[in-house]
């Protein structure tokens, strides 16, 4: 990540775990995990996945959410990923907490490969169940998103999931459903 110490340029900068260090000013830096939501949203017994339109893993398929920005909260950041990515927001009355609609069900560690740099990242799934909820009732996010799917949770298949953590949460998910 570093070649040269942001502070002094020096060249014997070190990683440590997550704790890059420069032995000749004591810069620090903690590269810390990072905090992301994904959603399986269920509509009719089905499971919304969305194509992923960019690397990494383009084309595999994705639950809807992403990173969490700072200042956010975790459902705040869910909510506001699934704006962005497909134009929806969760039916939720006023003064009612998203809380009470969203339900975790898992989280795992995952790994973020993006432009040579690999994050670490803490992934939480919540659920939120929806009636009706149809293609024509959102609006992909162009470029990121290339398409949506609907599937039985029975038809989602391992491989064709983007990430170890997804794949993961699948699993969770149907015995979470039981």
């Amino acid at each position: 990540m570093f070649q040269y110490c942001p502070s002094c340029a020096s060249k014997n900068i070190r990683l440590t775990g997550i704790k890059f260090n420069c032995p000749d000013c004591d810069f620090t830096y903690f590269h810390n995990t990072a905090a992301a939501s994904g959603c399986v949203i269920e509509t009719d017994g089905k499971v919304m996945l969305l194509v992923r339109g960019n690397s990494p893993a383009k084309g595999k398929l994705d639950l809807p959410g992403g990173f969490v920005d700072p200042g956010e909260g975790i459902l705040e950041g869910l909510m506001r990923e699934l704006k962005e990515e497909i134009g929806w927001a969760p039916p939720i009355p006023p003064g009612a907490l998203p809380a009470d609609y969203f339900k975790l069900f898992a989280s795992f560690p995952n790994t973020y490969p993006y432009k040579n740099i690999v994050y670490n990242t803490c992934d939480m799934f919540f659920t939120i169940s929806v009636h009706s909820l149809k293609i024509s009732d959102l609006k992909m996010e162009a470029g990121q998103i290339a398409g949506i799917k609907f599937l039985l949770p029975g038809e989602i298949k391992a491989e064709d999931l983007a990430f170890d953590s997804t794949r993961r949460a699948m699993e969770a998910y149907r015995v979470f459903k039981k």
